[in-house]
């Protein structure tokens, strides 16, 4: 190889020794630039990061967002279409404790602005390991403005919907209530979960307020304010320790109105297992006392065995074994079964319900729901206390209201069939038609029965125990109903629940009444006496006379011409109508 072929072979390119060049100035080009470029990735990480600290992760968001659909429940109406149950919105506020950067810091701002919070029990939450936590729910607008300003990373807010009652306490055991997270705990609240809702939201539908059908209740909230205030007025005059009262439409079996006293506004429930304010109509199981008559009565004239004409052994005390069973208003001479109503007369039924035997008045008291758990779509319920081993001493008591203890809704559905022509009807706090109802209805007893019973309630009215009660212009029937509380095992001769059930109007029923008061007391006006027709049957009658025209009955002065006419095709006339009627049992 010649001279000039070796430089040529050991020549490098000129951009070659560029690249591979070590000298220091060069060198501190490639520093500058390789530091610049990390200094604008860590400029990129720290803005992101500074981004996601002021807003919160998305999948927090959807968390959080997926507990606030969940919750969104149905507007609940009365009948007229009134709100009785809403949704508003509000803000909660909430954290994630792992990617919260100074956590007392949080702790100490936090309960700044929002001090009921309790600082220990925060900064626990803070410092655990959960991604997400709750600070406090349902926060003020004020609240709310004050923990956006404070910018702490790691802390939000996210809508939330809160269920608002605007009548306050009407209503309120038919109503229900919701805990912190919109679910239903008690009452209509907890129907609409268990109807669906709540599985719907576990499964991921995102269901609004809007998209929800609004739900439609039996009640009137105008007359359930108006049979509060009766009440309510009542228990304080009587100083009776509680009591209830209930509307029920006899051909549809709505209920139109119920309140119960002690009672508590559902926008500030109570404790779920204090027993002061269970709801005495569904939850209470009592003694019905005299009220039960009209059952025991129904059941002889339904067996054929005994008419209106009939007459019963009265005279004296009526005895089994060491028990002595004896009339409060006793007339110690055979009475007409009229006379047996309006007397109330314990020796009457007593034989009436032996007449029949134990096994058939069993089967009568099974078939017109009075031994079984009643159901409505109010899940709480009571199941009624039954003697175990039932004879015939039972069923002469049980006659006249004592030795069997029901919820009283479930004597008034009783009663209602007895009132509406025969047909036993389940309670509905939902709107229904009287089509709808006849459907599910059973035929109970004969409409000449259910006729005979109507006229009895309007003649007890007249002249009998419910004469201090009849309304006015509204053609009312009733029946009182004073029972002895069982007190240590004992029956108290001092301590008394007393009832009253009321039809109106008894020629054509529309509605009935029933008022229970829980130990009301006598007063002088009532010349001492606290049973049923001084107490629980003036309630009734301030009640009717003041939600009649709201539930469009208007009184009517001009009696009706032939009220009962099956009755008097059957013969049965004024010739059954006592002399004279009993007084306030």
């Amino acid at each position: 190889m010649t001279t000039a072929g070796a430089e040529r072979a050991t020549r490098r390119p000129r951009g070659l020794d560029g690249l591979l060049s070590t000298s220091l100035g060069k060198t501190g080009t490639r520093m500058r630039i390789v530091a610049a470029g990390f200094f604008c990735l860590y400029l990129g990480i720290g803005a992101r990061l500074v981004v996601i600290g002021f807003k919160p992760d998305p999948t927090t968001m959807r968390r959080a967002s997926g507990e606030t659909i969940a919750a969104s429940r149905p507007d609940v109406l009365d009948r007229n279409g009134e709100i009785l149950a809403t949704d508003v919105k509000t803000m909660s506020v909430f954290a994630e404790p792992r990617r919260l950067i100074d956590k007392d810091e949080a702790t100490e701002l936090l309960t700044a602005v929002l001090p009921n919070l309790d600082a220990r029990d925060l900064r626990e939450k803070l410092a655990s390991k959960k991604g997400f936590v709750w600070v406090k729910r349902e926060v003020t607008p004020k609240q709310r403005d004050e923990v956006f300003h404070l910018g702490l990373p790691g802390v939000g807010l996210v809508p939330e919907n809160k269920r608002v009652y605007p009548n306050g306490p009407a209503a309120a055991h038919v109503l229900g209530y919701v805990n912190i997270d919109n679910a239903g705990i008690a009452g209509i609240e907890k129907y609409i979960d268990g109807q669906g809702l709540a599985d719907l939201h576990d499964a991921g539908f995102s269901l609004t307020p809007e998209e929800l059908k609004p739900i439609s209740l039996s009640v009137d909230i105008k007359a359930t304010h108006a049979v509060r205030d009766e009440l309510e007025k009542g228990i304080v005059h009587f100083k009776a320790k509680a009591g209830a009262a209930a509307i029920v439409d006899v051909n549809t079996g709505e209920v139109v109105a119920l309140a119960s006293l002690p009672d508590y506004d559902p926008n500030k429930p109570p404790d779920m297992h204090d027993l002061t304010y269970i709801n005495r109509m569904n939850v209470g199981v009592y003694e019905m006392g005299s009220t039960f008559k009209a059952l025991t009565i129904a059941m002889a004239l339904d067996s054929g065995k005994v008419n209106l004409n009939s007459r019963l052994d009265a005279r004296g005390t009526l005895s089994f074994g060491r028990f002595r069973i004896h009339d409060y208003h006793a007339q110690n001479r055979a009475l007409t079964v009229p006379e047996v109503f309006t007397y109330s007369s314990n020796i009457g039924t007593a034989r009436m319900a032996l007449g029949q035997g134990v096994e058939r008045h069993k089967a009568f008291l099974r078939k017109m729901g009075q031994l079984t758990r009643m159901r409505t779509e109010l899940p709480e319920s009571a199941e009624p206390i039954v003697p175990k081993n039932w004879g015939e001493l039972n069923t002469m008591t049980i006659a006249f209201g004592h030795g069997l203890a029901v919820a009283p809704l479930q004597a008034m559905m009783a009663v209602s069939a007895l009132m509406n022509g025969g047909y036993l009807m389940t309670p509905t706090f939902l709107k229904r038609s009287e089509e709808e109802a006849k459907k599910a209805a059973v035929q109970v007893v004969r409409p000449e029965t259910s006729e005979a019973m109507r006229y009895l309630m309007r003649l007890n009215a007249e002249i009998g125990t419910a004469k201090k009660v009849n309304v006015n212009g509204y053609y009312v029937g009733g029946k009182t109903g004073t029972a002895e509380k069982v007190i240590g095992g004992h029956y108290s001769k001092t301590r008394l629940f007393t009832t009253f059930m009321a039809v109106a109007p008894s020629d054509k029923p529309k509605y009935l009444f029933l008022t229970i008061m829980d130990e009301p007391q006598g007063l002088p006006e009532t010349g001492g006496y606290a049973t049923a027709a001084y107490n629980s049957g003036h309630v009734t009658a301030q009640i009717i006379e003041r939600v009649g025209p709201l539930l469009g009955l208007p009184p009517r002065f001009e009696l009706p011409t032939q009220p009962f006419p099956l009755l008097a095709k059957l013969g049965f006339g004024l010739a059954t109508i006592p002399a004279r009627g009993g007084g306030g049992h």
